[in-house]
């Protein structure tokens, strides 16, 4: 007791030297500390981009708000904010920049008791003067890049090498930036993981500054590893479907170079058949023979029957709701099949559509019917179709035969005959887009046609055809302030349609043409463009012209580049009985996209010219 009681008596006149010691700041701070004012208030002067910066990861602010801060820790901390303001300033590329720090008492009325001020003169940026990229094993110069081979061959691994040489996404001229040298290295990194060296690994990296100059020399070393080709591919977790038929709808190039966006396709098709409900992919490095590497599937099987229940809106339709039975493995034939019942204001829906495991060519059979209720023009419709045929689907190409069955029947004021008819059909789509889930450039191509008979009293031939082509141009890239960037795009759209038959000719209204809506002509409503029956009433047409550019570009957020887009789009559709007699509607507007983890959702505001209206247009995905 006597050792604390001594303790005790030492420490207290201790403290009253303290205060005599810091004098004035003392005041301030038992003032503060009695008032509940905050700390200090910080003042950050500097270019707007910096500044937000620097407010945002200053270590100092998290002191602010300490009413009983001492002067002495304070001072300690304001030390510690020029070091901790450089290095932030190091990740934008200013490596010399000149900072003040000043402090002064703040008026009684102001809610802090100190005014910290933070001026920061940057400097010039530094910029990249030098940038080498290398590899172990291979010595590549991209100026000797030029083309050999035939036409449309597999790019060599030189080129390939090439190729990340020339892609390097921080050259000479741009500015340093920490987040683009990081994302950088990353990107070519990622160029090599994604075809033939699956194993690549970033070697060494340096960043060589001098200060004085302002300049950055980059060097970066890549040790791409044995190309690798795809083995047999290993299903993981099947117990209920024939590991047999996973491969078959899979697909996978087994013998060919490694390449992620094939293997990821075969991921897509494996999901996307409805045996499954998750489906994982990976190529096995660790195996001995980079020739031959197993790809292992990883699967949880979907259950043999279930319902799926859907709801929705669309600007079209209005509300929508829908019921789904899927049957895995229909008792007997051993085909899937889809069942579907959708209704919205529009729109009534019954059908089913069965199909089969591809067999080892990759084609299917699949038969499918459907019967429907719908506005088409100022007529209601009551339809059915009857489908049959062989279909497949290659990495980039779907194909079909097969033979349709129609027959309509319309009611309205004065509605055309009832009519039916029967037709053999071909249907082929390329898609030959970066991305078939939210594409930035590449383009699409499909072409239907098929020859038939009307059926009835009267048989009467015909053909139809429809062209549809989807192309995205690379246009300007749009940077943000710390070095990364999107290009900007122009979508550009035509459909052609055409249906070839006599003028009396009873062909079903299911075979014509309307058009205008959310993914056709905006500004107008939903299949509201047709041709015009002798009482004036609007019907489906023979011929189909529809054409639209939009351009797309790339939204800055504070600075930074966002995953939201801004568009400006003009549209213009037509649909009539004669090819002369074709009167464009035309929708001008502009919109914005979100690059959603499902497709982009679009949001478009559409001034119809012809209607003189404007109409609010929304959609989620891209489908082509």
């Amino acid at each position: 007791m006597f050792f604390l009681l001594f303790a005790l008596a030492l420490l207290l006149p201790g403290c009253s030297v303290w205060q005599r010691v810091t004098g004035r700041g003392t005041d301030v701070d038992a003032a503060a500390a009695a008032e509940g004012r905050a700390a200090f208030t910080l003042e950050v002067q500097a270019p707007d981009a910096l500044r937000a910066l620097l407010e945002r990861h200053l270590e100092l602010q998290r002191f602010r708000q300490l009413p009983d801060l001492q002067e002495g820790e304070l001072q300690r901390l304001l030390a510690r904010a020029d070091e901790d303001a450089r290095e932030l300033l190091a990740t934008q590329g200013y490596f010399a920049p000149r900072i003040t720090i000043e402090t002064h008492a703040a008026p009684g009325d102001v809610a802090a008791a100190r005014v910290v001020r933070l001026r920061v003169d940057p400097g010039p940026q530094t910029r990249v003067v030098r940038a080498d990229i290398g590899f172990v094993g291979h010595s590549v110069s991209a100026q000797t890049d030029t083309p050999v081979g035939r036409p449309g061959a597999p790019e060599s691994g030189a080129r390939q090498l090439q190729r990340v040489q020339r892609s390097w996404e921080l050259p000479p001229g741009q500015p340093f930036t920490q987040a683009g040298w990081d994302a950088a290295k990353k990107e070519s990194l990622h160029q090599l993981q994604a075809r033939r060296y699956p194993a690549a690994r970033l070697e060494s990296s340096r960043a060589d500054i001098d200060a004085d100059s302002n300049e950055a020399a980059l060097s970066v070393l890549y040790d791409p590893g044995p190309p690798y080709f795809f083995g047999p591919l290993r299903i993981e977790g099947s117990q209920r479907y024939d590991p047999e038929g996973a491969r078959r709808i899979a697909r996978l190039p087994t013998g060919n170079l490694y390449s992620e966006a094939q293997m990821l396709d075969a991921q897509q098709r494996l999901a996307a058949s409805g045996y499954y409900d998750t489906v994982f992919l990976l190529l096995d490095t660790e195996a001995p023979d980079p020739k031959a590497a197993p790809v292992v599937a990883q699967v949880r099987e979907a259950p043999l029957q279930k319902f799926v229940f859907g709801a929705g809106v669309s600007t079209d339709a209005g509300p929508r709701l829908s019921v789904d039975h899927i049957h895995n493995r229909v008792p007997g034939i051993g085909w899937r099949a889809v069942s579907r019942l959708a209704l919205d204001n529009k729109d009534k829906l019954l059908g089913t559509e069965l199909m089969d495991l591809p067999g080892e060519t990759g084609w299917r059979w699949f038969g499918s019917g459907k019967l429907q209720r719908e506005d088409t023009g100022d007529y209601r419709v009551n339809s059915g179709r009857l489908r049959a045929g062989r279909s497949k689907s290659d990495l980039r190409i779907d194909r079909s035969y097969f033979l349709q069955y129609d027959n309509a029947h319309s009611q309205g004021l004065n509605p055309p005959p009832t009519s039916s008819s029967l037709s053999a059909n071909y249907a082929w789509t390329g898609r030959y887009f970066n991305s078939n889930l939210a594409p930035t450039r590449g383009y699409g191509l499909g072409l239907e046609l098929g020859a038939g008979s009307t059926l009835g009293e009267r048989h009467e031939p015909y053909a139809r055809s429809l062209l549809r082509w989807q192309w995205f141009v690379p246009l300007g890239r749009v940077e943000g302030e710390d070095g990364r960037g999107r290009r900007s795009r122009l979508a550009v759209r035509t459909d052609l349609g055409a249906v070839l038959a006599r003028t009396n000719a009873p062909v079903p209204v299911t075979e014509l043409f309307l058009t205008g809506g959310d993914a056709t002509v905006r500004g107008y409503a939903y299949r509201s463009i047709g041709a015009r029956t002798e009482n004036n009433q609007l019907y489906g047409g023979r011929y189909l012209a529809v054409g639209s550019v939009e351009w797309q570009r790339p939204m800055l957020r504070d600075g930074r580049l966002s995953d939201w887009e801004n568009t400006f789009f003009i549209d213009a559709g037509a649909v009539a009985d004669r090819v002369r007699a074709l009167d464009p509607r035309v929708g001008v507007g502009t919109g914005v996209r979100w690059r959603s983890p499902v497709g982009p959702l679009q949001a478009d505001l559409a001034y119809g010219v012809r209607v003189h209206s404007l109409r609010l247009h929304m959609r989620l995905g891209f489908n082509f």
